[in-house]
This record gives C-alpha cells, structure tokens and sequence, in this order.
C-alpha cells in the first residue's frame, strides 16, 4: 500500500506538476472545487469518492473510440494497407496517452483489468477496490466500442453489405478484439500475448518508480510509446492486445449487435486466451520488477 502513490496512480505525478504551474489559476480551480461543493454537495461527495473507478470508465472510453476508429479507418481504406502496422502502432501509442493523460487530475491510471489484478497480487493496490476498476474497465471499453461503431457503420455496411462476419474476406470483427492466424492460436497465442504482457507490465513499473524516473508528467507519453514499440515489433506476429477488456469488451459488443456468437466461437474458441494470459503475463512482469529491481532496502 505504501508504494501505491508512487507507481500505481499515474496521475499522481501528473498532478504535482500542474500544481506548481501558475498560483492564480490554482486559486481559481479552488474556489471553482467549493462552489460545486455547495452547490451541488452530493453529487460532489459521491463524484470525489468514485473518482478512481469513473476516472477507469472514462479513460478506457477514451481509449476503444480512438482504438478501434483506428482500426476501422485502416481496414476500410485500402490505400492505408503499405502503412498498416505504422498506422497502428502509433495510433494506439497516442490513444494510450490521451487517455491517460485525459484523466492525470483524478485517480486511477490502470485501464487494464491484468494490471489491476498484478498490482493486487504484488500488494501493490488493495483487493477491495478491484471488482469496481475492472466493472469500470469493462464498461469503458463497451462504450468506446460502441461510439466506435457508431462513427463507422456506413463504411461497415458498405464493406459487408450489413451482414456482419467474423471470418472470411468480409470479415470485420477483427476490427474490435483479436482473431490471430488459425496457425497460431491457442498456445502459440498464449505464449505470445503472456510474453508481451511480461514486458509490459515490467517496464510499466519502472517509469512509475518515483526513485528512478527524472521526470514526472511524461509517464503517459513514456508509456504509449512503450505500446507504440510493442505493436509494432510483434505485428508480424498476429494481434494482440496485453488487456482482457480491451478484448472481452468489444467481442461482446461485436456477439450483441451483428455478429452473433461467432466471435466466441471462432478459431477452436479462441477468444479465451486474450482474457486469461494478459493477467499471468502482468502478474509475472509486475512481480519479476517487485522481485529484482526494488532497492533491497526498500525505503
């Protein structure tokens, strides 16, 4: 718990710095905080006591709408196919930093069920509050893909003449969750989305060390580019996504509004392996940093 501020609540950090920005505008934010306060006491009190779980909703919203239009806008223009993986990559680098920083003076900072449960696991967070952050997490990444959705469907119904598939050449459900090559699911895919996981949940903690890093308020920029490398060194390998509501989420979405329940049942039933091997991946990254890299006195 004593090590909770320091890495695990990214907007932390954030909110330092801003604080010690300009002292007239500080003043202003204040006296702003107190008139909502007495205007609106209760909606206040129950708003700053759920702040970490709505501050988890709104940023995996965030994340999916900017995510998943990505994804569609690459798919829908084949002119985009020769820069693909460059498109993605950065894409969802830059998604991960706008919603993390969309949500640097509230609470939270997880955005990933796995990460959640690693922290809890390490004694990182506290148990009480994991139920509420992944509900908050799940429900995030629905609506993002629901505003996604929303955005695209005329270019789904011109794609796919509004019969929704999941495989085939007129697949879109890739375009939501990940449907790796037939060749590779199961525990290729396990292997692979356990091992990138690992790494990043481990380097995840160490930008978040407060005795390490050099510079508070760029964890987010740090740490979607540290998606951004992910993305784009193991492209090659099928997609992935390190974060079962990121996946479970949309999938949902996808089995609720077109496409059946193919997306659960496709390739030999895959959908199970983005949700289990994301949290033993963040499990083992987040423990392996608790185990070998924390000064051994551990002030």
């Amino acid at each position: 718990m004593g090590q909770e501020t320091s890495r695990v609540v990214i907007n932390s950090s954030l909110s330092d710095v801003s604080h010690g920005t300009q002292s007239i505008s500080d003043s202003s934010k204040a006296k702003g905080a107190n008139l909502r306060k007495k205007r609106f006491p209760y909606l206040y009190k129950y708003r700053y006591e759920y702040r970490e779980y709505i501050a988890e909703l709104v940023a995996c919203t965030i994340l999916l709408a900017m995510g998943i239009s990505i994804n569609a806008t690459v798919t829908f223009y084949t002119t985009l196919i020769s820069e693909y993986i460059t498109i993605l990559s950065l894409g969802w680098g830059f998604s991960v930093v706008a919603s993390l920083y969309a949500i640097s003076g509230t609470g939270g900072g997880h955005l990933n069920p796995s990460m959640t449960i690693a922290l809890a696991v390490c004694g990182l967070f506290p148990w009480k509050k994991v139920p509420g952050f992944i509900v908050c997490q799940f429900l995030g990444c629905f609506f993002g893909s629901a505003i996604a959705y929303s955005l695209f469907v005329k270019k789904f119904n011109e794609f796919d003449g509004g019969s929704r598939q999941t495989t085939g050449p007129k697949a879109t459900a890739a375009i939501f969750s990940s449907y790796p090559d037939p060749v590779d699911i199961t525990w290729t895919a396990f292997y692979i989305e356990f091992c990138m996981s690992f790494i990043l949940n481990f380097i995840i903690q160490g930008i978040l060390e407060n005795r390490t890093y050099p510079s508070k308020g760029i964890e987010p920029v740090v740490i979607g580019i540290l998606v951004s490398a992910i993305v784009f060194s193991t492209a090659v390998l099928g997609s992935m996504n390190m974060n079962p509501a990121r996946d479970l989420a949309p999938r949902v979405f996808t089995a609720f509004f077109g496409w059946g329940s193919e997306p659960f049942t496709a390739n030999r039933h895959y959908f199970w392996v983005p949700i289990v091997a994301p949290i033993f991946g963040a499990v083992g990254g987040v423990a392996c940093y608790e185990l070998l890299m924390l000064p051994a006195d551990n002030e």
